[in-house]
């Protein structure tokens, strides 16, 4: 950010590059209050996905860069960034998986031999100082039934009543075809972070998600996951019972990117009069928006989150090449977006753009 308090920019838009100087791809963002929101990304040697080498963290002004040492584990890459802040404790908690050497997903998924492994650290003061890492991967058997999987990309939530969620998508090995189709589901903590359990996966192919909780009329917190597919549309569902089970949606109006792209979803209090506050929820979701190319990064406005036939038309807010997003609401009507850009390819660098919910609206009409 230009300040380090949130409430300066919430003025006027404007963008900025916060990753450059190396080859980084795979933004992720996480919004702590108005005086901290870090950025994270995958320091890389090429744009290859196996050539990642630390990954990386910005905060306050987006000068300082902070390499993330302790998300490492030895003979292992770390990869897909995403964090998750539970309230309470106030700790901070960065998932992100660890792929032996420089094995590929491909080779992974075609052989059907695991070599990646669910990790996470976490802070107590907002990223200044991280623990060592803790391996998951042995703590739940469902590991095992794994060709591959990964954490995101990007932001984890942190539901009104407390429970935890890591967005997660893994391929499963079929014998039969040797082949691996992968499928989404949550990683969930409801003690704060201490202990973590797996939901069952979503009936639809399905990779790269993000979740958000909405409400209904009645009142009752539903969370919503829009995923990246290998169709025409995005992947979008719902669930009643806080993420352990998900409710496919028909297809909606969310176009998705030639063989797919990550995209961003994030919830935020209804900007509209008579709203209740905290029951009211829409959804604001970032995604390139040609249907062949990743060029045009664009965000969507839902105020009626479990009809996908709801979704506005786009507003740009990045013209040419677009990759990977990720979203936070900053409050008062903001919004940041962290996202892959550039003038000949989207892996050029890492921008954030800062803008209002009535530049969405104003451009949307």
């Amino acid at each position: 950010m230009s300040n380090n308090n949130l409430n300066d920019c919430k003025q006027e838009p404007y963008r900025e590059t916060v990753f450059r100087q190396r080859v980084y791809r795979i933004p992720a963002l996480i919004y702590i209050s108005d005086d901290n929101i870090l950025a994270f990304a995958e320091n890389r040697k090429t744009t290859d996905d196996t050539s990642t080498v630390t990954l990386d963290m910005k905060t306050g002004k987006w000068k300082e860069l902070k390499p993330v040492n302790k998300a490492h584990l030895d003979g292992y890459r770390p990869m897909n960034p995403c964090p998750v802040y539970d309230k309470k404790s106030k700790t901070l908690f960065l998932f992100f998986i660890c792929v032996d050497g420089t094995v590929s997903e491909w080779e992974q998924i075609k052989s059907g031999i695991n070599k990646t492994r669910l990790c996470y650290i976490k802070s107590k003061d907002d990223g200044q100082n991280w623990s060592q890492v803790t391996d998951l991967t042995e703590e739940l058997d469902e590991i095992k039934q794994w060709a591959t999987f990964g954490v995101g990309p990007g932001h984890g939530i942190q539901m009104e009543r407390g429970r935890l969620i890591v967005p997660l998508y893994a391929y499963y090995h079929h014998i039969i075809c040797c082949m691996s189709s992968s499928n989404v589901f949550c990683l969930y903590s409801d003690d704060q972070g201490n202990t973590w359990k797996l939901g069952h996966k979503l009936g639809k192919k399905s990779n790269e998600c993000q979740m958000a909780e909405v409400f209904d009329d009645e009142g009752n917190s539903i969370i919503y996951c829009n995923a990246h597919s290998k169709k025409c549309h995005r992947v979008e569902a719902v669930s009643s019972n806080k993420g352990e089970d998900f409710r496919i949606l028909p297809s909606g109006a969310l176009v998705e990117t030639g063989g797919g792209c990550q995209g961003s979803v994030v919830s935020f209090p209804a900007q509209s009069e008579g709203a209740h506050a905290g029951q009211n929820k829409w959804l604001l979701f970032s995604h390139p928006t040609d249907k062949c190319h990743r060029v045009n990064l664009g965000v969507y406005l839902n105020r009626s989150p479990q009809k996908p036939n709801k979704w506005s038309k786009l507003r740009i807010i990045n013209h040419g090449p677009s990759g990977y997003s990720d979203l936070a609401y900053i409050g008062d009507g903001w919004f940041v977006c962290l996202m892959e850009c550039g003038e000949k390819t989207e892996t050029e660098q890492i921008a954030c753009k800062v803008f209002s919910y009535k530049e969405v609206e104003l451009g949307i009409k």
